[in-house]
């Protein structure tokens, strides 16, 4: 399977680091994850904070208005301004009045680490909100999933460097997997959405896409993984790791399959196991 993956300089930093073992110690130049604020303005007023790998940028961008619902399609939103700096990276996008309308109604102001999708939200109704169901005929086999699985890690440049990277990608049959990097696990499957709408302008032709593939990620299956797949009309989900709870809930009502434990041949479903041959 081939793959369509990017990284660049921005994804890491090198960093001086002692190295202390039985024999001795010795210096050496590490190379480390990028972290930095990224802060992500509407129409000129600040909506959240997000800690993120500042590479892949532009699929960050308009990944995250998509899997957060403050844009339908890729055509709402236009990312008009990359501003880097000494103290993060700001990014300025353009949504339609009624979206800016609707978001400031949500009176969500994110300040979000890299492990969290939820921080600052202000009530419990707008941590779980209701999600779209996904429609989808899809059916994939198990040793698509493990080869999935397969080209997600091979995807992957930047964790064989420091470590300390997630990755998503997007498998579909025929094509090569499209694979980003963050920090964060949320970001990462942003990204992916990102991708795949960037040459997909409207959102049936988006779904239409997504809906031949399945997203893999290298996480644990939280809510809010669940949250992103359903905004993009993904309607199977693997992960390396475990489920939550709320994600089997939320997979269940979303209409999405849920596999966890992706490890080889061998998986747990969750939920629509009859998408799984």
């Amino acid at each position: 399977m081939s793959i369509s993956s990017r990284s660049d300089a921005q994804g890491f930093r090198e960093r001086a680091a002692l190295r202390v073992y039985a024999g001795g110690q010795e210096g050496f130049a590490d190379k480390v994850i990028a972290e930095a604020p990224v802060a992500l303005v509407y129409n000129g007023v600040p909506f959240a904070v997000m800690m993120a790998t500042p590479c892949d940028i532009e699929d960050f961008a308009l990944g995250f208005a998509l899997a957060e619902g403050i844009v339908e399609s890729a055509s709402e939103f236009e990312l008009v301004d990359v501003s880097r700096s000494g103290l993060g990276v700001t990014l300025q996008g353009l949504i339609p009045a009624a979206r800016y309308e609707a978001l400031q109604a949500r009176r969500r102001n994110l300040a979000g680490r890299s492990g969290c999708g939820l921080c600052g939200v202000e009530a419990l109704e707008d941590a779980v909100r209701p999600l779209p169901r996904v429609q989808s005929s899809i059916r994939v086999s198990r040793n698509a999933i493990a080869a999935g699985m397969r080209a997600l890690a091979h995807g992957q440049s930047l964790n064989p460097m420091t470590g300390g990277a997630h990755a998503a990608a997007f498998i579909a049959a025929g094509e090569p997997a499209m694979v980003r990097e963050d920090v964060g696990r949320h970001n990462a499957l942003d990204k992916v959405i990102g991708a795949l709408a960037a040459t997909r302008q409207n959102r049936d032709a988006l779904f239409a896409h997504t809906s031949t593939g399945f997203a893999a990620i290298t996480s644990r299956a939280s809510w809010e993984m669940l949250h992103k797949a359903a905004h993009a009309g993904i309607a199977v989900v693997a992960a390396i790791s475990a489920p939550t709870s709320l994600a089997i809930e939320a997979a269940d009502a979303a209409g999405i399959t849920l596999v966890a434990f992706a490890r080889d041949a061998a998986m747990n479903v969750y939920t629509h196991a009859d998408r799984i041959a």
